[in-house]
């Protein structure tokens, strides 16, 4: 087949597109693992903003997990490991590493995702789950905590 002529099927343009669109949206991730020395400097937050959407009942709750802890949202459980967000010079991205949990009664968890979400592009690589979404909304950086004046 000659580098010129049209697909022989339908199959091969839709194989060949989503290699293309595959290889795209991976760029984000490359992007922020192929500058090393640069992750380094991004600000990282340690409390995790989330939003996560109940589909049954259509209820969204704004979750504030600190790093290394879990918030329990219905039958998930969230812990994120690391929270980066770019500079404000550079273009807007937050991005957090998270594990959700399915929890169980009398039985044992299943691991629902462990990975990184984006929150510019939350589908990139999202949760699935028939009842629940969970996607992050920000990085913070919590205040610290300064003893009060000695009188």
């Amino acid at each position: 087949m000659s580098p010129h002529a049209p697909f022989r099927s339908l199959q091969q343009f839709a194989a060949l597109s989503l290699l293309c669109f595959t290889a795209i949206a991976a760029l984000p991730s490359v992007a922020v693992t192929a500058e090393s020395p640069k992750a380094d400097e991004n600000p990282g937050g340690d409390i995790v903003v989330l939003r996560a959407l109940d589909k049954v009942t259509a209820r969204t709750k704004d979750l504030f997990v600190p790093i290394d802890e879990t918030a329990i949202f219905g039958s998930l459980a969230v812990r994120p490991r690391k929270c980066l967000k770019r500079p404000p010079e550079e273009p807007p991205e937050t991005s957090a590493f998270l594990e959700i949990t399915e929890v169980h009664e009398g039985a044992d968890n299943i691991v629902l995702f462990s990975g990184w979400m984006f929150a510019s592009s939350p589908a990139i690589n999202a949760l699935e789950h028939p009842v629940y979404d969970v996607w992050v909304i920000d990085c913070k950086i919590s205040e610290p905590v300064t003893p009060a004046p000695k009188e």
